[in-house]
């Protein structure tokens, strides 16, 4: 059984704590600059509540330490989050391996569409297929919001409209690559005005769609 949760609506239409994510959507849908957010027990809620939105949404998860010469930090603070956003990422086993991808409400973690397994592909192709699905489902709904992923190879591919992958097309490949050619497709045919940016991982924790599989 699903572990139940409970919504605090800072910023919406009736603000207050509601025990299930359909009651909250309906405060919060249309509303410019909603601020809500999701917590595992009333008494976090409660005490979010009270607190204040700011308060909830400063509170970024630490960096890990790490050792010299393991790379720079980005510098970019949690602050600098965008809470009203998707964020996607690629459940992998094996590179290449099957895979699947989801989207989700960064300041919820609901997840918004998913899609999978695929039988064979890279987590780098997951991503991308990730990235556009988000740019597709945003358009439709006429949204520009921004889109995150914690890929800087997937971004890349989809702002040039182009892959760079060694994965082979043969009759294990043929599923991500037909998605792959869709994709780009979609990319060739459409213009959007989303923002795509770096979820930056070690200041702000793991992105809100992982699947937790490091």
């Amino acid at each position: 059984m699903a572990k139940s949760k409970f919504y605090v609506v800072w910023e919406g239409k009736t603000p207050g704590i509601y025990a299930d994510w359909a009651a909250c959507k309906a405060q919060v849908d249309g509303v410019p600059g909603a601020k809500y957010k999701s917590f595992d027990s009333r008494a976090e809620a409660e005490q979010a509540y009270r607190s204040g939105w700011k308060k909830s949404f400063s509170a970024a998860k630490p960096a890990a330490s790490k050792p010299a010469g393991a790379g720079a930090s980005s510098g970019v603070s949690a602050d600098a989050i965008d809470y009203d956003s998707i964020s996607v990422d690629v459940g992998t086993n094996g590179n290449p391996g099957p895979i699947e991808y989801k989207g989700v409400d960064t300041r919820t973690g609901e997840v918004l569409f998913s899609y999978g397994p695929i039988k064979k592909g890279t987590n780098n192709l997951g991503e991308f297929l990730a990235i556009v699905h988000a740019l597709a489902y945003l358009k439709k709904a006429g949204s520009n919001k921004t889109v995150y992923s914690d890929s800087r190879t997937a971004l890349k591919w989809v702002k040039q409209k182009e892959i760079a992958t060694t994965l082979p097309r043969d009759d294990s490949t043929k599923e991500v690559w037909t998605l792959v050619d869709r994709a780009l497709q979609w990319l060739q045919t459409n213009t959007y005005k989303n923002k795509l940016l770096k979820w930056e991982t070690t200041e702000w924790g793991e992105i809100k769609a992982d699947y937790g599989r490091k």
